[in-house]
């Protein structure tokens, strides 16, 4: 009976995501098989008690807020006029259109929140062209899948606002934490792009540099939408407002900008936009209910202490340790999506953290990162799916396009975890020593 107790909610897990069961539904049916097995101790009734611990945080109030900002942005020229600043800069570069993809994915990653709704809107707009003017269609999947993941790290990202839930670790410095990595991400996918783009012939959008007056035109043009991160900066650093009330301003915000600034969108689209935000927002805290009842299940079996302790005798160098960590979500990556992976091990790899004295806020950023891999990653990968499914690429050609965008992240993953100051930089910078929530 022990046995079961320990390890039957684990597999029953494993085999209804090999069935394709989608993973809130996973997570949610091994926690209850758990608590069926104990009825003799627990009553059956906690476990919706656990499904319903897991919303109890005011942290995650910002959750459906920065949802709803993004859809608002989608529905009113947003995406248009981003794309505009992104063709006049790198309109002339070789591989042109997927360089603009990479532009506007860093563009709208610091907007939308949402890696899935960034990957379906650059593969139904960029991506369509470019397998119009010849870019092969398995390459045009990856890069628009490549460059969505950079919404993870470019605040306000849906991961960072979890992980700093789950963590108990500022959101605001997890926010300008995730900033130059995700820069940096966006540089790898660039000069990625360059040489392939270059040895396949895929030439520029336009033959000659766009001038001072186009370029200052197209950023002037999209100035309300690209101010927005510095609203959410400056107001958490002066004290205006915390990072999770932040969600409310910038929703107030982007309201008044596309009501009365771009005045492309009217309030009977409002109704619609809400139901969108709804549905995406109560997608993602389900998945965090039925994780935290899962997460229940590892607590009382003390699988997370069990995990520690066998780390922890691994080694004690903080970064050994960290380049094991990353071994291991690696290896989990490749069987379970991203976002489910960093609910369910953040509460495992906390306590493991804390002994080896490795920064929460640096191995957040280390963690997402690792994670957002595993959205390009066949065979499970969320993002790889998006793209593939609108620009109609088998797994096969999506696999062997994406290897040299999956060596060039795995280096940046190298270059974060050995070298924190270019995580920590930022965040020190703006908030100094001071914790914000």
């Amino acid at each position: 009976m022990t046995w079961m107790h320990l390890w039957l909610p684990s597999i029953l897990m494993l085999v209804l995501l090999f069935l394709q069961t989608p993973i809130t539904w996973s997570m949610a049916i091994a926690a209850l098989s758990f608590f069926l097995l104990n009825m003799d101790t627990m009553p059956v009734a906690n476990f919706a008690q656990e499904m319903a611990a897991g919303t109890e945080s005011v942290s995650l109030l910002a959750l459906p807020l920065f949802v709803l900002a993004g859809c608002i942005m989608n529905a009113s020229g947003i995406t248009r006029r981003l794309m505009n600043v992104a063709e006049v800069l790198v309109g002339h570069m070789t591989g042109a259109l997927a360089q603009m993809c990479t532009v506007l994915g860093t563009l709208l990653g610091g907007l939308t929140a949402s890696a899935n709704a960034d990957a379906a809107m650059l593969a139904k707009t960029i991506g369509n062209q470019m397998a119009q003017r010849g870019y092969s269609r398995a390459f045009a999947a990856v890069i628009t899948s490549s460059a969505a993941i950079i919404t993870a790290l470019i605040p306000p990202s849906i991961g960072l606002i979890i992980y700093g839930f789950l963590s108990e670790t500022s959101i605001g410095r997890l926010f300008a934490a995730g900033v130059v990595p995700g820069l940096l991400l966006a540089v790898g996918l660039m000069l990625t792009t360059h040489v392939v783009a270059r040895r396949r012939g895929y030439t520029a959008q336009r033959a000659t540099r766009a001038s001072a007056g186009e370029i200052s035109k197209a950023v002037i043009d999209g100035l309300w939408a690209l101010s927005i991160p510095v609203v959410i900066f400056a107001g958490t650093r002066y004290g205006l407002f915390t990072t999770t009330e932040s969600g409310a301003i910038v929703v107030l915000y982007v309201l008044l900008v596309a009501v009365l600034g771009y005045r492309e969108i009217r309030m009977r689209d409002l109704p619609g936009v809400l139901a969108e935000s709804a549905r995406d927002a109560s997608a993602v805290m389900m998945m965090i209910c039925a994780a935290s009842a899962f997460g229940f299940y590892l607590t009382w079996e003390q699988v997370p202490q069990s995990m520690s302790s066998w780390l922890a005798g691994a080694t004690s160098d903080p970064l050994t340790m960290l380049l094991l960590i990353n071994v291991t979500l690696i290896l989990l990556g490749t069987a379970i999506e991203g976002s489910a992976a960093l609910i369910i091990l953040t509460p495992m790899l906390l306590p493991i953290i804390d002994h080896s004295q490795i920064d929460k806020v640096h191995f957040g950023i280390v963690m997402i990162t690792n994670l957002t891999i595993a959205g390009i990653t066949p065979p499970v990968g969320g993002l790889m799916y998006i793209s593939s499914q609108v620009l109609r690429v088998r797994m096969g050609e999506y696999a062997r396009e994406v290897l040299p965008y999956l060596a060039m992240m795995m280096l940046l993953l190298v270059l974060l975890s050995a070298f924190p100051g270019i995580t920590l930089w930022l965040p020190d910078l703006i908030y100094g020593g001071v914790a914000v929530q």
